[in-house]
């Protein structure tokens, strides 16, 4: 675990109605922990509440340039499949990061969930959106909790 770091974990199908108000509880949230002095966050580059996380670090920088996003992406090629215009919010991510580490070449069956362990294991607090009790984010959600990080779940603040 690296003092001072957050890692995010989210679904990647919002609501379009949540947009907003989760941008907005992301930009709120990211400024707090800054205020409190973390500077590192983790973000797993997927579609969704990563990218929105990833924006929204990208934007703090402004007001607080120590911040660093470090992306861990699960496979090389992920974005490939995307629609455009995800593919290229996905390249000014890339372009913005501070540091960018490939977990795979290629996807495996294990990629995702090295990636999520892989961000929690250097994190001492995880942002998430989380509304569901299943699937990847409730797994890595889970695992944080296991590890004694510190859990904001914005889904209960918007």
């Amino acid at each position: 675990m690296e003092p001072k770091s957050c890692c995010f974990s989210g679904h990647r199908l919002i609501p379009e109605g949540e947009l907003t108000s989760l941008s907005a509880a992301l930009d709120a949230e990211i400024a707090a922990l800054a205020a409190r002095g973390t500077e590192s966050f983790y973000c797993g580059g997927a579609l969704g509440f990563d990218t929105l996380a990833a924006r929204s670090v990208i934007r703090a920088k402004a007001e607080f340039p120590a911040l660093r996003l470090m992306l861990a992406i699960p496979y090389e090629g992920m974005e490939k499949r995307w629609p455009l215009r995800d593919r290229i919010a996905y390249e000014e991510i890339m372009a913005a990061a501070d540091s960018t580490v490939f977990l795979s070449e290629h996807y495996d069956k294990t990629c995702m969930l090295r990636r999520d362990r892989y961000i929690v294991d250097r994190s001492e607090t995880c942002v998430c959106y989380l509304t569901q009790t299943t699937g990847g984010t409730a797994y890595t959600v889970n695992y944080a909790l296991s590890c004694g990080l510190e859990v904001i779940n914005l889904a209960l603040k918007i």
